[in-house]
């Protein structure tokens, strides 16, 4: 014989356990408005059932001979109220003439029993005074009871016992309740439940964003449903794959800066034997260039940025330095924002990646300003200079690597086209955007916008 397996920690099986889990605790809040109401919300008396029984039966009673009122007394009792005679010359007729001078209620009476003249006797569960023994009938339910005594003419006792009266709401009051508590407890659980069926989405959400920005993360804890689970575990494989991949290729990286470099050596050693001391300066100037271009694209390639652990640092501080770090050469850039800007990321990475920006200004137009400013969810930094700007036709080309926008630049000050390559890159890691665009005042503006991450 199979036996069923415990059921699956799934998204069906949590949506089943929270409706069932709403619907239980509505009933038990139903259930205990039911055995409460009728402590708190009793039906008065003068509008309950002996409103309209109470002098109607003291009437057929009173009108019986003495020694039919025991029975008939009998036959009035309902389900809901309970009905007693005592002779006058009982205890109880004694104890309740003794306390009619201290509970009666005149009001009360007219209300329960019309025109007819009776002296009544009121006794109520908070009442001072407590109703003599014989009308509990051993029953515990009678310890909360009410009861209304009437005097006869012939001063015997007419008791109306009710052990039980609830819900003395009017309908649309009892509904209102009812309604209430099911939504109070349906809104309640539903609540709960789904901050616990949201909460491995946004954890999920926030191990993205993190491994965005810093490849070297660590795996996302799995929890949830199976569901849920299986795209975790998915992620991390996903994550631990790419981490695998940028590790091989730095590896790979490595070793080609070995082999390129070796041959280049080589090649320098041999000009030394070249007499034409002309086509010896050509060779080593062609050396010289391949040796700047392979050290530029093994520094781009390897990800120096990436393999930089994030932490929390002050981002109009990183802007300032390079500022400074220009002013000590005697370039003056302006800085326009806060002085303090706490961000999270890789700041040599943003440094090295800001630096470039600035470079590119002081290089080809003129000293630019640097300008921060905090939005809610994210930040912005502007590089602005006065020079002559990009032809539009190249706006969209300058972060492709290798690219010059003045290819008669001489490589040894216009460098190898991937200054604005790398600072891409790095911005990109960062699950930022940069865009280039010539100012209508003239010079271009490198806008950077990084967003906070989570």
């Amino acid at each position: 014989m199979k036996i069923l397996a415990w059921p699956r920690d799934t998204i069906a099986s949590r949506f089943i356990w929270t409706v069932v889990l709403a619907v239980v605790v509505s009933l038990a809040l139903v259930r205990l408005f039911f055995v409460f109401g009728g402590v708190w919300a009793r039906e008065p008396l003068d509008h309950s059932i002996l409103r309209a029984r109470a002098g109607d039966v003291v009437r057929v009673i009173e009108a019986a001979p003495s020694q039919l009122r025991s029975t008939l007394a009998a036959a009035a009792a309902t389900k809901e109220v309970a009905v007693d005679w005592y002779d006058a010359a009982s205890p109880v007729s004694a104890m309740l003439w003794r306390d009619s001078g201290l509970l009666k209620s005149k009001p009360l009476q007219r209300s329960l029993l019309g025109d007819l003249q009776r002296t009544a006797v009121v006794f109520e569960p908070k009442s001072a005074i407590r109703p003599p023994l014989a009308f509990s009938r051993d029953q515990p339910r009678y310890a909360a009871a009410y009861f209304l005594s009437v005097q006869l003419r012939d001063h015997s006792w007419l008791v109306f016992s009710v052990p039980r009266r609830t819900w003395g709401l009017p309908d649309l009051q009892r509904w209102t309740v009812w309604l209430t508590f099911v939504t109070l407890s349906t809104a309640t659980v539903c609540a709960i439940a789904t901050r616990r069926f949201v909460r491995p989405i946004k954890q999920l959400a926030a191990a993205v964003r993190r491994f965005g920005v810093n490849p070297q993360a660590p795996p996302l804890a799995e929890s949830g449903p199976q569901e849920f689970r299986d795209v975790i575990r998915a992620f991390n494989t996903m994550q631990a794959q790419i981490q695998k991949f940028v590790t091989y290729r730095t590896m790979m990286l490595a070793a080609i800066s070995h082999d390129l470099r070796t041959p280049l050596t080589r090649v320098r050693l041999r000009g030394e034997l070249i007499d034409d001391e002309i086509q010896q300066a050509r060779l080593f100037r062609d050396v010289d260039e391949m040796h700047t271009m392979v050290d530029g694209a093994l520094a781009f390639f390897r990800g120096d940025a990436d393999e930089e652990a994030t932490t929390t640092f002050d981002l109009a501080g990183v802007l300032q330095t390079i500022a400074n770090d220009y002013a000590d050469q005697g370039i003056a850039i302006g800085y326009v924002g806060p002085a303090h800007a706490v961000y999270c990321g890789r700041p040599f990475g943003l440094k090295r990646a800001f630096t470039n920006l600035i470079e590119n200004a002081v290089k080809y137009a003129t000293p630019p300003e640097i300008e921060l400013c905090c939005r809610e969810k994210s930040v912005t930094v502007a590089v602005r200079d006065q020079g002559t700007g990009i032809p539009p036709d190249a706006l969209a080309r300058v972060f492709a690597p290798f690219f010059r926008v003045d290819r008669s630049r001489n490589r040894a000050t216009g460098g190898v086209g991937l200054g604005l390559t790398a600072a891409q890159a790095i911005i990109s890691g960062h699950g930022g955007d940069i865009t280039l665009s010539n100012q209508d005042t003239g010079g271009l503006e490198a806008l950077v916008t990084l967003p906070y991450v989570v």
